[in-house]
């Protein structure tokens, strides 16, 4: 799935400063031990983007007491017909004996990679109807459909709000940990509340969209996760339920949101090999045998100016950075620049640039730790690329002069769009990416952001370029 410039609002009114970047390879997470609130009434609400698919992966979890006893929302990774699924769960599992008090799994998948979920879940077991009891929304409207739905009995009590009882965000017990950003994330001790408490429709787009919730009544085990302070992500901005932090550090706090989304690489472009991808989507691991492929960002453009970087982590001298109308079609015979709307620069031969397999010189070569820059000005057509803050071959992004490429006007290409795209030249040696389209996954201090104020990028950001995200595709895309 990709983002092109109609899915944008750019005035969102309320706006989310930042989100927390989950990632399962780093068993990210955090805990809390619960006191004693409310176990039939109670909400909870989130934003989430998810960055890999297929695992089960726990988003809000609790365990109560022999630790069979559980509650939790996730991503379902069980079999075909559930895979990213959301699940949601309430009762006794063990090997030797299991009991369901509530169970939904939905009929609907969960598969944009470049779309933030408003999730909520709403619950009410002393209602005497039955429906009446559970309700989920997924961005502003009620889910009515579902592959399995087990409503409680009257007045059932449940373990979020219980005394010994560990809540956990982006884990279960230490376990099935989350790739996905979170934002937003809220739990209402003792009301049954629906979306409208957490979101709107925009007026003018349709597009659902969060609103203050800093004036709720939150209730004795409520919280409210905002990940503003990036020493203590698990800081509750309402009051005083803090979490635990394990294992997450202030280069997880994100400000990709769901109020300014930005780019990350397209997780599911296929035909990459023994590629794989974390951090949020933003690290890009070509391990050996995953021959020539090339990842593309999940924005794609076919107008304005637009800039990123990308930090290579492992060269193997086999790097390249570019552009494409299209996604890497193979991963063992194709590289990046290798077509007629591809254009790259690479960091063998000697910093060659490549177009439809036409190599020919152009800057130094790079190679570990180095920042490589792409700025891509679609208004006239050309494309420039740097190197540690440095444009090769006299580029002047901004005056238009030396530009690493004229290149093939967008509408003219197979598919309208340009991606920012990251390759692998070959399989000889791994290659490893750490993208940064204006929120890097790694320690950058370089401050500089585009003219609208977004980014942390290494070198300033050209006069009139901006970074990929949501807003600034609503004002130039």
């Amino acid at each position: 799935m990709i983002i092109l410039g109609t899915n944008s609002i750019k005035d969102t009114g309320y706006d989310v400063a930042n989100s927390c970047r989950f990632d399962r390879a780093s068993s990210d997470g955090l805990t809390r031990s619960q006191s004693t609130g409310n176990q039939r009434t109670y909400t909870v609400s989130f934003w989430v983007k998810r960055s890999a698919l297929g695992n089960q992966e726990h988003i809000v979890s609790a365990r109560y007491g022999n630790q069979t006893r559980y509650q939790y929302i996730r991503w379902n990774g069980d079999s075909d017909s559930k895979k990213n699924c959301l699940d949601i769960f309430s009762g006794i599992y063990s090997t030797s004996s299991t009991s369901t008090s509530m169970y939904f799994v939905t009929n609907r998948v969960f598969r944009d990679m470049s779309a933030w979920y408003h999730i909520v879940l709403a619950v009410d077991t002393t209602q005497s109807t039955e429906s009446n009891r559970v309700k989920i929304y997924i961005n502003g409207v009620q889910e009515t459909s579902f592959q399995q739905s087990t409503y409680p009995t009257q007045n059932q009590q449940h373990f979020y709000n219980i005394n010994t009882t560990s809540i956990e965000i982006g884990t279960q017990n230490s376990g099935q940990y989350l790739n996905s950003y979170l934002a937003e994330v809220v739990l209402v001790d003792g009301q049954q509340l629906d979306a409208t408490s957490f979101g709107e429709f925009d007026s003018d787009s349709g597009i659902w969209k969060p609103i203050d919730v800093s004036g709720l009544t939150f209730g004795t085990n409520g919280f409210y996760l905002d990940f503003e302070d990036s020493s203590a992500l698990g800081n509750d901005a309402n009051g005083s339920n803090n979490f635990t932090v394990n294992n997450l550090t202030a280069i997880d706090q994100s400000t990709d949101t769901c109020t300014n989304n930005f780019a990350t690489l397209n997780v599911l472009d296929g035909n990459l090999g023994n590629s794989t991808f974390s951090e949020g989507s933003l690290r890009f691991n070509s391990e050996d045998g995953a021959n020539k492929c090339w990842m593309r960002s999940t924005i794609g453009v076919s107008s304005g100016k637009w800039y990123f970087e990308a930090k290579v982590q492992t060269a193997g001298n086999n790097c390249a950075i570019g552009i494409s109308d299209r996604p890497s079609p193979d991963f063992n015979s194709t590289e990046l620049g290798a077509g007629a709307f591809d254009y790259s620069y690479q960091s063998a031969n000697s910093g060659n640039k490549l177009n439809n397999g036409s190599g020919s010189s152009y800057g130094d070569t790079y190679t570990d730790d180095d920042i490589v820059s792409c700025a891509l000005d679609l208004d006239n057509n050309k494309v420039y690329f740097g190197k540690n803050g440095t444009f090769q071959n006299s580029g002047n992004p901004t005056n238009g002069t030396n530009p690493a490429f004229t290149i093939t006007a967008p509408s003219l290409t197979n598919h309208g769009f340009y991606f920012f795209c990251l390759g692998d030249l070959t399989g000889v040696n791994n290659v490893r990416w750490l993208a940064n389209f204006g929120s890097p996954p790694y320690s950058e201090s370089g401050g500089n952001s585009d003219g609208n104020g977004y980014g942390n990028f290494a070198g300033s950001v050209p006069s009139g370029y901006y970074a990929l995200n949501t807003k600034n595709l609503a004002e130039y895309g």
